[in-house]
């Protein structure tokens, strides 16, 4: 089998680390914020958070605050800042949103690009080689007769032999299928080091030079034919723009969880999504993937250092997206959020346990968020106001737990008050705690208005927008949100446990590791769900009791929060099970636009799964002594090692010490564990010298000094 080379010559460029205390660049004619926006937003978002917070300070000070009284207020006020800004930008976004829908041109027009030589990167990291290859292939197929000159790379960290053996033969797979006039490429990094933006930046130093821009995928992420040719137009009509982020929608959902999510993204996100590029302008935000980026700028700007201290807090910074953006923000560079350019999609959680497990991750990512705040000089206080919310998302969760524990504090303390006959003025009688039940009714609807509000201006949209109306219609719109909103209050209260759990997890220095998203039905066995529900269910009883034995009224006001605490197991389960198997499943259902007619990206991905889906399995036994194979693969393995001229590399030293033991392929594979049968695959000198050895016999004994004469873990 012949095919063209897995990977081009290099073209090396720097990409420095960046100093925390680094000087801001500035660029000439660079084009400025509207500040009157981002202060209209602030002035609102604060105005709103004193009003609130006044009101609760008057429900509560009616005879004066006790120190609980001020502690609640002081948590409260926090809380409803978060909750006043999500009201504010979403109210800003719907504006924004609906000039977009009577906007002539949604979009630019796509031209023809010419010299612009874009790279289409692909990170992955143990990922179904099924999904992804298929998606690599279908991008390729649609951007055979595209203008441009366009190039998919595949950027692999997997470390896991049995998936690397996978990719490879799914590799030889595609060079038969792809089209010749977009060249797939593949790279299989022999060292992980510093995760996704490591193996990023891997890229960008040896090949960055021989490419203007990058679009970076996730493995779940789908990009329209137009789309990527409307962000290569995008980037190239704007040279002082570094970067370009499309709003992914969420598409191919299954499970009841997944589809309420995608219902959710579809609906609410383009609301959100332009309240966000309204007051940010050309000082957005990257979240990570969908995105175009122009390789000088982020090679120059934005190499990540790695942060003092030990994990989760210091060492390599996982939620990078958010720190490259701010650090072309200070470069001068600027970070555009373009939510009219449509065509943009990717793949959720499957279910609530995906979700959670995905959630820990970024948690200690946005926490770390904090030491960059800290540390780095010179960051625009837009990019500093994005870290911010991004650390506040989590944070959220435990100030909410916190709330609720503080109130039923103060409901206990009123239920069983202590005289006080020694307050600051003289008095014969005692102050009791009071409030004002009419007043705290009144700001508990005000709060629930602002809470909702966002998903109401969604339903506008819905109801407003053209292509809602003719693919999904008015009514299904509205039983979908009615839908979405129950399963949304029912999960609400578990992620709070969950994400203030995963908190205190990484402030009390846990660290996460680094695991690949699960992105099938994840159809979880009941002890596996039991055991992620336990901590969120017992919060749920401990709370119900409390509440019960302070009062069953209080009981009844906690129960939309509590009752999704306890049976989060069930909740877990029914909402992991395919929407058809799901009681109430003939009821109108949470349809999107996606659902009715599903992206052509999309689409010609799962089809191209069938492809991959029918590669024979290769084993590692096997390949020790199949000749063939191993000629074929030598082709695809990448033979850099980021290795000083004496170091060693201890799994590919240890994997030559272990093959001395074994005399035959089968006993060979048992000895070796996970990371030294990757050291060996990642080096096919080596492995020839293990199979000479096994199909030789006569020259065992020079084979094996030939193995001892290599520098113990330096690849040939």
């Amino acid at each position: 089998m012949s095919f063209p080379r897995a990977r081009p010559t290099e073209f090396p460029v720097s990409m420095p680390d960046q100093a925390f205390g680094g000087t801001r660049t500035v660029i000439r004619n660079r084009p400025h914020s509207h500040m009157w926006r981002k202060w209209a937003v602030l002035v609102c978002s604060v105005a709103l958070t004193i009003w609130a917070t006044l009101e609760m300070h008057g429900v509560l000070g009616v005879s004066g605050l006790t120190l609980l009284e001020w502690t609640l207020l002081v948590v409260f006020a926090i809380n409803i800042s978060w909750v006043c800004y999500a009201f504010v930008n979403a109210t800003v976004g719907f504006a924004a949103c609906l000039a977009t829908l009577y906007r002539k041109e949604a979009q630019d027009a796509a031209c023809d690009i010419t010299d612009a030589r874009t790279a289409i990167v692909f990170p992955i990291y143990n990922e179904d080689v099924e999904h992804v290859f298929a998606t690599v292939l279908s991008t390729a197929n649609l951007l055979r007769d595209a203008p441009g000159q366009f190039e998919c790379f595949i950027l692999s960290d997997t470390n896991d032999p049995d998936v690397a053996l996978k990719e490879e033969a799914a590799f030889m797979a595609l060079q038969e299928e792809a089209s010749n006039r977009v060249a797939v490429r593949y790279r299989r990094r022999t060292m992980n080091i510093d995760r996704k933006a490591g193996n990023i930046r891997d890229f960008v130093t040896r090949w960055g030079g021989r490419y203007d821009y990058m679009i970076v995928y996730d493995a779940d992420s789908y990009l329209e034919r137009e789309t990527i040719l409307n962000l290569v137009t995008a980037i190239e009509r704007a040279p002082r723009t570094a970067l370009v982020q499309t709003i992914p929608q969420l598409v191919g959902a299954r499970t009841l969880f997944a589809r309420a999510q995608q219902f959710a993204s579809s609906l609410y996100g383009p609301v959100l999504g332009h309240g966000i590029a309204w007051w940010s302008q050309n000082e957005g935000n990257f979240w990570g993937h969908n995105a175009i980026i122009r390789i000088k700028a982020l090679a120059e700007s934005a190499g990540l250092p790695t942060l003092p201290g030990q994990p989760p807090i210091g060492g390599t910074i996982l939620s990078h997206d958010f720190v490259e953006a701010a650090l072309l923000r200070r470069a001068g560079w600027n970070v555009d959020i373009r939510p009219d350019l449509g065509g943009s999609f990717e793949e959720g959680p499957p279910t609530i346990v995906d979700l959670v497990t995905r959630d820990r991750r970024w948690c200690q990512g946005n926490m770390q968020h904090m030491a960059v705040l800290l540390k780095t000089r010179h960051l625009a206080w837009t990019s500093r106001f994005h870290l911010i919310t991004g650390i506040f998302s989590y944070l959220a969760s435990p100030f909410w737990l916190i709330f609720i524990t503080l109130g039923m504090f103060l409901s206990l303390q009123n239920s069983f008050p202590v005289t006080s006959y020694f307050g600051d003025d003289a008095s014969l009688f005692p102050r009791w705690p009071v409030i004002d039940s009419e007043r705290a009714l009144n700001l508990f609807f005000s709060t629930m208005g602002i809470l909702f509000a966002p998903k109401l201006y969604g339903l506008a949209y819905g109801v407003l927008s053209r292509e809602w109306r003719k693919k999904v219609g008015v009514f299904r719109t509205a039983a979908g949100l009615c839908k979405e909103l129950a399963i949304s209050v029912l999960i609400a209260p578990i992620l709070m446990a969950t994400q203030s759990s995963a908190v205190v997890s990484v402030l009390t220095g846990q660290d996460v590791g680094w695991s690949p998203q699960t992105r099938s039905d994840g159809r979880y066995t009941w002890p596996t769900i039991i055991r992620h529900s336990l901590f969120p269910t017992l919060l749920g009883v401990v709370l119900t009791v409390a509440a019960i034995i302070i009062s069953p009224i209080y009981a009844a006001w906690l129960a939309p929060a509590t009752i999704g605490l306890i049976l989060s197991a069930p909740i877990t389960y029914l909402t992991s099970r395919p929407g058809r198997e799901m009681p109430g499943a003939s009821l109108p259902s949470m349809t999107t636009p996606a659902d009715v007619a599903p992206p052509e990206s999309f689409l010609t991905a799962h089809d191209a799964r069938s492809l991959f889906s029918k590669l024979p399995s290769q084993q590692f036994s096997d390949l020790l002594v199949e000749d063939a194979q191993q000629q074929r693969r030598e082709l695809i393995v990448d033979p850099f090692w980021p290795l000083a001229k004496h170091d060693v590399y201890p799994p590919l030293a240890m994997a030559k010490a272990r093959v001395e033991h074994g005399g035959s392929a089968s006993e060979i594979d048992g000895l070796l564990s996970k990371a030294e049968k990757m050291a060996l695959l990642n080096s096919p000198a080596d492995l020839r010298v293990i199979h000479n050895r096994l199909m030789v016999p006569g020259k065992s004994a020079a084979n094996m000094g030939n193995l001892r004469r290599v520098a113990p873990g330096f690849p040939n």
